[in-house]
């Protein structure tokens, strides 16, 4: 079964969704002119506007949604399994990714809000919406949407599950042993396992509201907690930054880190961790209450800021500066390119991570890492609900009852507690399989959506041209020629009968 997980894995990550991630960055940073550059004011002034809205949440809010998949394992474990796989290199290749990654992530949120709807009392959106109401491809849309459902549902919550349990073993040991059907696991796991799905399960059965109070919380305090520390490693260490930028770059290219390989790492672990063109970003942007699309747009494009550039960089540089790390490349099993630490360190995991901490801060940097791990990984895999039951809400209009989404909920549970007791790399590739898969289809479709309609950029320039003249930002999707926007429109509607 795993050699058929891997022979997946690597038809759905061939070097051709690479490029095309990379391409689809640079086209969107090219047409908007490097919004994700010109905004950046715009974009943290946009963080802290209100929500008037019951329906919606904020987009301080949608931010919190958005960054819980977007900050997890992967900014973690992700980052050192890049590191250890394709060298320092692929660093540099994460910081591409998302930079490029950003005005993705601006054209296919923007997307999410234009083509949103108004069910059960909020918003949904994401891309099987905007596949059917730009695109009118409705084939397309429920393919994502089941893809999604797969990849959200099934997939990639083993992934934050397993580092969890890895982590939590780091620093309480296994404790005694106790033999499942999945062999012998540590009771100090199991317990670990029985706290998440408790908490899990209260909130899933809450709704989108629960998920967004708890992530507004939970995920800036261990974000900023988790810089914090860096920064205290990198102020205990400047006179190293200068060389470790200057390696980090220039390994970049070079033949000993294996040009492909830090290529391929960096932007597939960049892609998994910042999840620009996924498609999962527009299912919280589009929950978002705005005044107009292209501000939950450049929104989104600061998540990837906050992801990469700030968190993933705040990981590599630990790892990196206490040279608490080994290199593998494309080398047999057992032999190494770099070697610094013990070869039995598990290269697809946290323990980079925890061992630059521990070198720092003793049992606390390893304590640290164990508990910003947990709850990274439990916000993202709240995310990742939250996508799944957009997903399902979606297919709703075509396959009623409620059966799908109590069904998922257990799937999700399930998956929870199978990622934790199992062999982390064997869960790491299905969680690639699922992230390639919605990546493929994601952007695929929003290139295809620029050259039928370019509704994102028309919002982009919208937006600046109001911005300009000063006033009351609206959106009228009508006189842009933007079509089949119907929340918008009935919205612009109400809001010229109140004034009348």
């Amino acid at each position: 079964m795993e050699a058929i997980v891997s022979a997946v894995n690597d038809v759905v990550w061939s070097n051709a969704l690479i490029y095309l991630c990379l391409g689809a960055g640079l086209f969107y940073s090219v047409l908007t002119r490097f919004a994700q550059v010109r905004h950046f004011k715009e974009m943290c002034k946009l963080l802290f506007s209100p929500n008037t809205s019951d329906k919606g949440i904020s987009s301080f809010q949608a931010l919190a949604v958005s960054l819980s998949g977007r900050v997890g394992v992967g900014n973690i474990a992700g980052v050192a399994a890049a590191i250890g796989f394709g060298g320092p290199g692929a660093i540099f290749w994460m910081w591409v990714v998302a930079f490029l990654g950003a005005s993705t992530a601006y054209a296919e949120s923007t997307l999410g809000q234009i083509y949103k709807t108004e069910e059960d009392g909020q918003y949904r959106g994401g891309p099987a919406y905007y596949f059917d109401r730009c695109l009118g491809q409705k084939w397309l849309a429920i393919l994502f949407a089941v893809s999604a459902i797969i990849a959200c549902g099934v997939f990639l919550p083993g992934v934050q599950a397993n580092a969890v349990g890895n982590a939590f073993t780091q620093v309480f040991g296994n404790g005694n042993m106790v033999s499942t059907s999945f062999g012998d696991v540590g009771s100090f796991k199991l317990v670990a396992l029985a706290i998440i799905l408790i908490v899990l399960a209260f909130i899933i059965f809450g709704g989108i509201k629960r998920i967004a109070n708890f992530t507004q919380i939970v995920v800036p305090f261990m974000a900023l907690g988790y810089i914090v520390l860096a920064l205290i490693v990198v102020f205990l260490n400047l006179d190293k930054v200068g060389d470790i930028f200057y390696l980090i770059i220039s390994d970049a290219f070079t033949a000993q880190a294996g040009f492909g390989a830090a290529i391929g790492w960096g932007v597939k672990r960049g892609i998994y961790s910042n999840e620009a063109g996924q498609g999962t970003g527009p299912h919280a942007a589009a929950a978002a209450e705005v005044d107009h699309p292209a501000q939950q747009g450049l929104v989104q494009a600061f998540s990837v800021y906050v992801d990469t550039l700030f968190v993933c960089t705040a990981t590599a540089l630990m790892i990196l500066i206490t040279q608490q790390y080994n290199i593998v490349g494309e080398l047999p099993a057992g032999q190494f390119i770099v070697q610094n630490v013990d070869a039995a360190t598990e290269v697809g995991s946290a323990a980079f991570t925890q061992m630059a901490l521990f070198s720092v801060f003793g049992s606390f940097g390893q304590a640290f890492v164990g508990i910003a791990l947990f709850f990274f990984a439990f916000t993202t895999i709240l995310a990742y609900y939250f996508i799944a039951e957009t997903n399902i809400a979606y297919l709703n209009r075509y396959f009623k009852g409620s059966i799908p989404l109590v069904l998922v909920k257990f799937v999700i549970m399930f998956m929870v507690a199978y990622g934790m007791v199992n062999n982390s790399g064997y869960i790491w590739t299905i969680g690639d399989i699922g992230v390639g898969l919605m990546a493929w289809i994601n952007i695929l479709g929003i290139l295809a959506i620029f050259f039928v309609a370019k509704p994102a950029l028309l919002c982009l320039s919208d937006y600046e041209e109001q911005k300009k003249k000063g006033g009351k930002v609206i959106f009228d999707p009508v006189k842009l020629g933007i079509k089949n926007a119907t929340f918008w429109e009935k919205r612009l509607e109400k809001q010229s009968k109140d004034a009348e």
